[in-house]
C-alpha cells in the first residue's frame, strides 16, 4: 500500500451551522415525544440576531419552535451578546406547514404490492466502518471529534475562560502500508472575547485541549497551529450565517470514503436520508466487526414510495477476507433494509436525534445510537459458516444476479467493479 497523508475536520456545538443541525433535531425530538408517528422535515437558518425555522411537518402534537429555537441557543452557550448571539434577545422567525400529499401517500401507504411504508425520498446513502480505532471509524475524523468536544468542555467548566462557542478542529494523520503512523498537523481555532491575551489562550489550548487528545500520535515534527490568523472575536452566526445540514462530511466519516449527499438533521426517520445512512453504518460496522473486511463501505438506493431498496453495493477496497459477493449475500440474508425494517430494527421513533446534532452522528458510546451496536457480528459468523458454499448463484466479473427476495426485493446487486480507494 501507498503511503499518504488524511485530513478530517470538525466543529463545535456553536458553529452556526451546527446551531441550526441542533435547533431542527431539537424540533424533531420534540415532535416525535409527542407523537412518534410525526413526519418532519425542519431546517433552520441563523444570522446575526436571528433564526429562521421554516419546513413540512405532519404531527398530531404542537411544537412551540420559538422556545425551543431559543433554549437550544442557552444550552449551546450563546447567553451573552459578545459571542455573536443572545437567546433572550434573537430575533425568531417561523414558518411551518404541512407535508406534501403526493410525498405522504408513497411514505404512509407505499406503491408496492404489499403496501409497506414507502422510502421518503429517492437516493443513494452511504455507511462506512474501518479497523484502525475502538469506534471502527478514520482515526482523523474520530480525533476532530474529540478535540472540538473538549472544546466545548473546557468552555462550559471554565478550565480555559474567555473563549465562545464556536470553533473548529482539523486533523492529518500520515498513514504508513494503510496504517495510521502519526498526526503530522493540527489545527483549532476558537472563537475569544477581545481581552484574552492570545498566546496564553495557544498555550492553554495545547495544554488542554490538543495534548490530553492526541499525546499517542503528536511528535515533535507535528505542526500545530492555534487560532493562526492571530484573532477570533467576531464568531457565531455574527461571523457566517448558518444552515442545517451543511456539515455533512463532518456528521459522517470525514471525507473517508464517500457520500450520498443528502443531510441528516430536522427529518425523522421515515426520510431515508437519515435512516438509510444510518442502516448503512450499522451494516459496515457489523461486517468489519466480524472481520470479514478491516473496510467496509455500503451504497444503499431507494426510489421515493418504494420500500425496497433499489439496489446494495459493498466495496471494502480489497481488504476484504471472504469474496464480495458472499459478503453482499450474507448481509442481504441477515438485514432487513426496508425503512420499516430499519425504523423497527434501529428503534428510530425516539426523541434522540438532538444529540446526534453535534460531534458527529458514528463512532459515539452511546446506548441511543442504535446503529453503533454490533449484534449482528454472531449471525453474521453464523451465516457465513453455514453458507460457506458460497451464495450460490452464478458471479460474471465483478457482478452476480440474485433472485428477487421476500425481504428486500432486490433484483441485482452491484458488487462494485470499482476497487479503487476513494478520498
Amino acid at each position: 500500500m501507498k503511503d499518504y497523508t488524511i485530513t478530517s475536520e470538525s466543529v463545535t456545538e456553536g458553529h452556526p451551522d451546527k446551531v441550526c443541525d441542533q435547533i431542527s433535531d431539537a424540533i424533531l425530538d420534540n415532535l416525535i415525544a409527542q407523537d412518534p408517528e410525526s413526519r418532519v422535515a425542519v431546517e433552520c437558518m441563523v444570522t446575526t440576531g436571528s433564526v429562521h425555522v421554516a419546513g413540512e411537518v405532519t404531527t398530531k402534537g404542537f411544537v412551540d419552535a420559538q422556545r425551543i429555537a431559543r433554549q437550544t441557543l442557552k444550552e449551546i452557550g450563546y447567553t451573552d451578546p459578545r459571542y455573536g448571539m443572545d437567546c433572550e434577545d434573537a430575533g425568531v422567525w417561523v414558518a411551518i406547514h404541512g407535508q406534501s400529499q403526493d410525498i405522504s401517500q408513497g411514505v404512509t401507504a407505499g406503491m408496492g404490492d404489499d403496501k409497506e411504508q414507502g422510502a421518503g425520498d429517492q437516493g443513494m446513502m452511504y455507511g462506512y466502518a474501518c479497523n484502525e480505532t475502538e469506534e471502527l471509524m478514520p482515526l482523523p475524523i474520530m480525533l476532530a471529534h474529540k478535540l472540538t468536544r473538549r472544546l466545548a468542555v473546557v468552555r462550559k467548566t471554565g478550565i480555559i475562560r474567555g473563549i465562545g462557542p464556536d470553533g473548529k478542529s482539523q486533523v492529518s494523520v500520515e498513514y504508513v502500508d494503510g496504517k495510521p503512523k502519526r498526526v503530522s498537523a493540527v489545527v483549532i481555532s476558537n472563537q475569544h472575547l477581545e481581552e484574552v491575551d492570545i498566546e496564553f489562550l495557544r498555550s492553554e489550548i495545547k495544554e488542554k485541549v490538543i495534548s490530553p487528545i492526541c499525546k499517542d500520535y503528536i511528535d515533535e515534527d507535528t505542526k500545530i497551529y492555534i487560532n493562526p490568523t492571530g484573532r477570533f472575536v467576531t464568531g457565531g452566526p455574527e461571523g457566517d450565517a448558518g444552515l442545517t445540514g451543511r456539515k455533512i462530511i463532518v456528521d459522517t466519516y470525514g471525507g473517508i470514503g464517500r457520500h450520498g449527499g443528502g443531510a441528516f438533521s430536522g427529518k425523522d426517520p421515515s426520510k431515508v436520508d437519515r435512516s438509510a445512512a444510518y442502516a448503512a453504518r450499522y451494516v459496515a460496522k457489523n461486517v468489519v466487526g466480524a472481520e470479514l473486511a478491516d473496510k467496509c463501505e455500503v451504497q444503499l438506493s431507494y426510489a421515493i414510495g418504494i420500500a425496497k431498496p433499489t439496489s446494495i453495493n459493498i466495496d471494502c477496497f480489497g481488504t476484504n477476507k471472504i469474496p464480495e459477493e458472499k459478503i453482499v449475500r450474507l448481509v442481504y440474508d441477515n438485514f432487513n433494509l426496508t425503512p420499516r425494517g430499519i425504523i423497527e430494527g434501529l428503534n428510530l421513533k425516539r426523541p434522540i436525534f438532538r444529540k446526534t446534532a453535534a460531534y458527529g452522528h458514528f463512532g459515539r458510546e452511546d446506548g441511543d445510537f442504535s446503529w453503533e451496536a454490533l449484534d449482528k457480528v454472531e449471525v453474521l459468523k453464523k451465516s457465513l459458516n453455514e453458507n460457506n458454499a458460497g451464495i450460490g448463484n452464478q458471479i460474471i466479473g465483478e457482478r452476480a444476479e440474485i433472485n428477487q427476495d421476500n425481504n428486500l426485493g432486490v433484483g441485482k446487486l452491484d458488487l462494485g467493479a470499482d476497487k479503487k480507494l476513494h478520498y
